[in-house]
């Protein structure tokens, strides 16, 4: 019924049933105004609670900086109230005082965590300062699946401050660390493995569902509805395996499990097993700093193992026999190989959840480029133009290189040798011409591994030849390092073979661009010339010299991105021999090894990014002790 209906039949009423109609209609108008206004209201004091309440040394006079929101996040997010929590501070909403609150207010204690928790679940990692934009694109990833309910924690001050600036929740680890990479495998990299398992202990008896991740993966889809499947579970944890037990989601068969138990990613339910197998890992770490944190896992875990719950759901009876523990299927809650080398969730044809990246050859740099290659790396719009432009090529690979004969050392080796002669040549332009060098993607025939190997891991679905990371060929690391002038030469800035179809990249980026095609000298049209067809197309003769290219190319200071259609014999050399030498002293550097040969001590193999110069070269591991060092 119409609401005018009511009025029109009250006024042909009595006036005493006026007044009645006219009483109760003021009054829904009233309270309907008074409801909204308090939702949408932004002055209430409750609408400013924040666990972005961040650090600082306590020292109070500190700054806001000057600093703007990631790129393509937006502070116009609603986000659900946590039934813990009346009302949430927004996340990347920065905070409207000028100065920092007390370090004190950012200690860890479940007041702070209840005012993130929703559906009585938190989400935390943990770092120093250097690993900031890793905890940046583990926030983003979680924001724009509509998750608020995380914390970050900050082990220095400096971390602390920036976030709290950003407007991410943050609380003080009182770890004191130092905010430079510690680097894997190093005493205070252990260290922080500690103060993983002391944070866990900490939050179990705060009553709430934690879900723990390390820095170096990101979420892809909303994990808590799968969580969620699993309510009996008082641990679920992923793995390293890389052999499939299920084709579908459900949890990995425990029994055919044979890879370690990776803590990187786990959830964990507040129950007494879980606070228990907490609480007993803690203190088997602090008794003895030379344990592994993850080792310790997997020990105490595995002290029990069996039998199963029940017949569907896939969880087993760990640790003391009573906790019940599953296993996060390794081809949606991916591992660095399942998920850059196997690519197991296409394959399977599942969304994949996460990607921790594990399964890598280049420390922190390494890790970041993989995250890079995938387009799921949150960079700031400077990473996105740089000053000298991008110079890219389409790689030539034959057929026969690819898809003829075993895939054996030779095949893997001669596949990538003909890469890596295009690569050395467009680094030299990349050089010649100040550009940002657009990696090619690499093909590879064989797996990378620290062990030998017969080629792939039998059981994988790891593909032949795949699309291998950059980091199973080159140092990402040492590529990325800021070598000395004076004895290696400009430096050559690098991006990933996806970067120009990454969505991050500006129009105008995109739209200056320049396709070189490299044609035969005295062949019609083929001369050196600024003269740019119709199509932008700039046809150049092959093996030019310095002098050509730069006189050619510095007509096109402006344009973003130049193009080579193919790129070999394109370019002579340096004519200036001291420069020619210190390039060859930074390339030679940037090729790493091949992992490894079965049944050979030692069974890695160099890559050789001259190889072509030395006759007889052949992919052979070190014949001596004095022969294990890379090619000079």
């Amino acid at each position: 019924m119409a609401w005018e209906n009511p009025c029109q039949e009250a006024t042909k009423s009595k006036p005493l049933f006026v007044t009645i109609y006219a009483t109760v209609i003021i009054g829904i108008i009233f309270s309907s105004f008074y409801v909204f206004s308090a939702i949408y209201s932004t002055d209430s004091p409750d609408a400013r609670i924040s666990l972005s309440s961040s650090t600082s040394r306590g020292d109070s006079s500190l700054k806001a900086p000057n600093s703007s929101l990631p790129t393509g996040l937006s502070t116009g997010s609603v986000f659900p109230v946590n039934p813990q929590s009346t009302s949430l501070k927004p996340i990347w909403e920065s905070p409207k005082s000028k100065k920092m609150p007390p370090l004190d207010s950012f200690r860890l204690t479940k007041e702070l965590v209840e005012e993130r928790v929703k559906d009585n679940v938190i989400i935390v990692t943990f770092g120093n300062y250097a690993f900031m934009d890793f905890i940046l694109t583990w926030v983003k990833h979680l924001t724009d699946l509509g998750l608020s309910n995380l914390l970050v924690g900050a082990m220095d001050t400096k971390l602390l401050e920036a976030l709290y600036w950003k407007g991410i929740p943050v609380f003080d680890m009182g770890s004191h660390m130092s905010t430079i990479d510690v680097g894997w495998g190093s005493p205070t990299f252990h260290k922080m493995g500690r103060e993983k398992v002391i944070l866990i202990d900490s939050i179990l008896p705060f009553g709430y569902e934690l879900l723990m991740c390390d820095t170096d993966m990101v979420w892809l889809k909303n994990p808590l509805p799968y969580f969620a499947r699993f309510p009996e579970a008082d641990v679920l944890t992923s793995t390293d395996q890389v052999v499939p037990t299920v084709v579908d989601d459900r949890l990995d068969a425990w029994q055919q499990v044979s890879g370690a138990y990776n803590i990187g990613i786990f959830h964990w339910r507040p129950t007494e097993s879980s606070k228990k197998l907490a609480k007993h890992w803690k203190e088997l770490l602090l008794a003895d700093e030379k344990i592994w944190d993850q080792n310790g896992f997997n020990d105490i875990v595995r002290r029990q193992l069996g039998p199963s719950v029940d017949d569907e759901s896939g969880l087993v009876y760990a640790y003391d026999g009573n906790l019940k523990l599953g296993l996060l299927p390794a081809s949606i809650f991916c591992s660095g190989h399942t998920y850059f080398v196997q690519a197991m969730y296409q394959q399977f044809k599942l969304e994949p959840y996460a990607v921790h990246t594990t399964f890598q050859y280049a420390g922190t740099e390494g890790k970041r480029h993989r995250l890079r290659e995938a387009m799921v790396f949150f960079d700031p719009p400077e990473y996105y133009n740089s000053p000298g432009g991008f110079l890219s090529f389409k790689p030539t690979i034959p057929r026969s290189l690819l898809l003829d004969g075993e895939h054996n050392v030779e095949s893997h080796f001669a596949l990538v040798n003909y890469q890596m002669k295009q690569i050395r040549t467009v680094l030299a332009i990349a050089s010649l011409l100040n550009r940002t060098l657009v990696m090619p993607p690499i093909w590879c025939r064989l797996d990378r591994l620290w062990f030998g190997h017969p080629g792939i891991l039998e059981g994988t679905l790891t593909r032949q030849p795949f699309i291998c990371p950059l980091d199973h060929v080159f140092e990402v690391n040492v590529m990325l390092q800021d070598l000395s002038q004076q004895e290696f030469g400009p430096h050559i800035d690098i991006r990933e073979y996806s970067f120009l179809d990454n969505p991050a990249l500006s129009v105008e980026v995109k739209k200056s661009w320049l396709d070189v095609h490299l044609c035969q000298v005295g062949s019609k049209d083929c001369h050196v010339t600024k003269n740019v067809s119709a199509a932008g197309l700039l046809r150049f003769p092959k093996h030019g010299n310095e002098e050509t290219f730069k006189t050619v190319f510095s007509s096109f200071k402006n344009i973003k991105v130049i193009n080579f259609l193919s790129i070999q014999n394109a370019f002579l050399g340096f004519a200036d021999k001291e420069r020619e030498r210190k390039f060859m002293n930074r390339v030679k550097r940037y090729v790493g090894i091949w992992c490894c040969v079965m049944n050979n001590t030692p069974g890695h193999i160099y890559y050789d990014m001259y190889w072509d110069e030395k006759p007889g070269w052949k992919p052979l591991p070190p014949q001596k002790p004095e022969d294990d060092h890379p090619p000079v």
